[in-house]
């Protein structure tokens, strides 16, 4: 194939959907990679299991400056159709909580990849050359121009699935934003998302005692409320309540955690007083939270003595400390840690149905790389495999 009909940059959840229906189209496709082996990021995912879709997944479920622009792609390349294609090859998988699927087996993962690899192959019509870096695009009136190190590849159509910078030990890295750039294509600032968020040093010093401990919580940030598990870390807060909403979350705001969400404090409070005066405030919270965090929320309420002498004021302490305890972050772990990236390719440049760019026909930008972030639990994979069956259908 010395010259293809289509060109993909990146072998990843996107770059190989969208070449396996290229393919299927009779398209002559390569795709570039610039890591050693495709489908990196997928075989790490979920453990090493693959959450590779959500049951529920819907435009909701997804950020961006135009929250529409998913819906299109979304519904022409559904959930069930990509488990309908991982029931084919005898994947076998379950629903861990809230719609969200993995492979069974630890390791399955490596089964998501080779499922696309064989798609791939099937085609007759994909070859996939890795170790691969592309240095220049140029567009011509006829055709675009790839510039390797050591050739010119030309070819019709390219596709750009190279995705964001989030875990750049795995070769993430921000090249796709560099393309879009050269085209004069615009840009939402791209930024860390589904990760972690450190404190301050002092605040970090005053909860370094809760290291290790997880609790259910309900965090909110901007428009985002999010009830799952929450971990003290040395460096700040994580677990897939914060994950979610970092993705809400802009440097300097605060951030607000109930640590009993569903419960009423102010209530048990006053019952607690009726029925049991003499137990003390920490026996009492004990019995509601993890030790370790019951006697820090203790002794940061500067109370110790039994519920019969709590005063109103520091019941209220009490109540807003725990069902409202906002705290502002220092930051986040930023893309070393991150998930996902949050920003992109701006939507306004690109076709929703068939994800090529308005001012560019040809050029298609897919999957982490534009301005469509989703919320944890298989959504950013289901975009993936959406907006590269979208532009596999005419690219």
């Amino acid at each position: 194939m010395a010259n293809p009909d289509v060109i993909i940059l990146g072998a990843g959840a996107a770059g190989l959907l969208c070449a396996i229906e290229a393919g299927r189209r009779g398209r002559n496709v390569r795709v570039l990679e610039s890591g050693p082996t495709p489908g990196a990021k997928i075989r790490i995912s979920g453990g090493g299991r693959c959450n590779f879709t959500n049951l529920y997944c819907g435009p909701d479920d997804f950020l961006s400056d135009n929250p529409h622009f998913c819906r299109s792609a979304l519904a022409r390349f559904t959930p069930q159709d990509f488990i309908d294609r991982v029931d084919a090859a005898g994947i076998e998988w379950h629903e861990k909580k809230l719609g969200q699927l993995f492979c069974t087996e630890r390791g399955g993962a490596a089964l998501i990849v080779d499922l696309l690899l064989e798609a791939c192959r099937e085609t007759g019509h994909v070859e996939i050359q890795c170790n691969t870096n592309v240095q220049n695009i140029r567009q011509t009136d006829t055709h675009f121009e790839i510039l390797l190190p050591n050739q010119t590849l030309l070819c019709k159509s390219v596709v750009i699935a190279t995705g964001g910078p989030s875990i750049p030990k795995m070769g993430a890295s921000g090249f796709g934003y560099e393309i879009a750039r050269r085209f004069g294509l615009p840009l939402v600032t791209p930024e860390p998302a589904l990760v972690p968020l450190t404190l301050a040093p002092e605040l970090l010093h005053k909860t370094s005692t809760l290291s290790g401990l997880s609790l259910p919580v309900q965090a909110t940030a901007g428009r985002g409320q999010f009830q799952e598990g929450m971990l003290f870390t040395h460096r700040g807060l994580s677990g897939p309540a914060i994950l979610q909403i970092s993705s809400y979350w802009s440097a300097g705001d605060n951030i607000e955690i109930d640590l009993l969400p569903e419960q009423d404090l102010a209530a048990d409070l006053e019952q607690g007083r009726r029925e049991a005066p003499r137990k003390h405030l920490l026996n009492f919270l004990e019995n509601k939270l993890p030790a370790r965090l019951a006697e820090w929320i203790a002794t940061e309420s500067g109370y110790d003595g039994t519920l019969a002498h709590l005063t109103a004021h520091h019941a209220e302490r009490l109540v807003e400390r725990i069902h409202r305890w906002r705290c502002r972050p220092a930051g986040s772990e930023g893309f070393r840690t991150a998930e996902v990236t949050r920003g992109g390719v701006s939507t306004q440049a690109l076709s929703s149905k068939t994800m090529e760019c308005r001012e560019h026909p040809g050029l298609y930008f897919i999957g982490e790389v534009v301005d469509v972030t989703g919320h944890l639990g298989g959504f950013n994979f289901q975009w993936a495999w959406s907006s590269g069956y979208a532009a596999g259908q005419v690219a």
